[in-house]
């Protein structure tokens, strides 16, 4: 059984691109795999969020990952400020990296040419990232392919300390996910869907009421060609609306796209399917949203498990590095 670990900000509601490309495989992995999924909070900070919006948020995306099929009784699901060795640890993986590796980062490098304020956490946050992931002694990393960067830096990092102070991290993998991994905004096929597109139509949020869902689908950017085939290169738009239909129905895209002669006919299938795919989650949340303290109790009791493989790690590395014992 391989460890697994993954973490996410609790920055506003999840889009379908979380739900298809990330959550719904970290659902099928708990059942297979040790798997411990962190809500990133320290994270947050880079964006300098409200201080009450910020707990308000922790919580509600605690809900919605338990709403999609996170099971706390099978998986570790906590809050990443509550476990006190990501903050140490990655101050010694600040300390591991160099100033060149951060620098090189294509999401530091995005994030401060729009930001007015950046900070320092900002650049350093790939060590925090590092931090979080060789805290559990990890196996196995399920990334998106813009996060692939980042578990390069981390098994970086990791051989580099190895070499340095002895055996003491395992050098973990990265994971993409077969079907789903990219979700394009609809209205702009080739830029991912993101949760920076505001309320913009080409973002499908979890809890989009279905009208709303059927509307934004049936206004999805295709192409004057009226060949349905899967070509993410030529046709991007196309390509997009059979990735999320097959996603969302477990279903190979391309041959998908041979039961479509027309486009409106996949689109309204495949907010059908989305419907169909979010109704569920909906209701769920509906029922959290109801007793927060219920969520609140989940998530001590995740972290106290996480307590309980952290320590150990942060301990071997404070003796491989010299720090005196308190």
């Amino acid at each position: 059984m391989a460890r697994v670990f993954s973490g996410i900000q609790p920055s506003g509601d999840l889009h379908l691109g979380n739900l298809l490309g990330a959550i719904r495989n970290w659902t099928r992995m708990q059942h297979v795999d040790d798997t411990i999924f962190c809500i990133v909070d320290l994270h947050a900070l880079t964006l300098r969020p409200d201080a009450e919006r910020l707990q308000a948020d922790t919580v509600r995306l605690a809900q919605t990952l338990i709403a999609a099929g996170l099971d706390p009784d099978v998986c570790t699901l906590f809050v990443q400020s509550h476990v006190s060795q990501h903050v140490e640890l990655s101050w010694i993986m600040e300390c591991t990296a160099s100033y060149g590796e951060l620098n090189r980062m294509t999401q530091f490098k995005d994030k401060s040419s729009r930001a007015d304020f950046i900070s320092a956490g900002l650049f350093t946050y790939p060590a925090l990232q590092a931090a979080d992931i060789l805290l559990y002694d990890t196996d196995l990393v399920p990334v998106g392919d813009d996060q692939r960067q980042h578990v390069e830096l981390t098994r970086d990092l990791a051989e580099r300390f190895n070499r340095r102070y002895g055996d003491t991290f395992v050098v973990p993998e990265h994971v993409i996910p077969p079907t789903g991994a990219r979700v394009m905004d609809l209205q702009a096929p080739h830029a991912k869907m993101s949760k920076s597109t505001g309320e913009a139509p080409g973002t499908i949020w979890i809890y989009d009421e279905p009208a709303v869902i059927e509307k934004k689908f049936k206004r999805a950017v295709t192409d004057s060609d009226a060949d349905v085939r899967y070509d993410v290169a030529e046709k991007p738009g196309v390509s997009n609306l059979l990735s999320i239909l097959g996603a969302a129905t477990d279903h190979d895209p391309e041959s998908l796209a041979g039961r479509y002669q027309q486009y409106g006919p996949l689109k309204a299938d495949t907010a059908a399917a989305v419907i169909a795919l979010l109704g569920p989650i909906q209701a769920r949340f509906a029922e959290l949203q109801s007793d927060p303290a219920e969520t609140r109790r989940l998530l001590a009791v995740g972290a106290g498990k996480a307590r309980a493989i952290a320590a150990p790690v942060a301990e071997r590395v404070r003796t491989a590095v010299g720090l005196l014992p308190a």
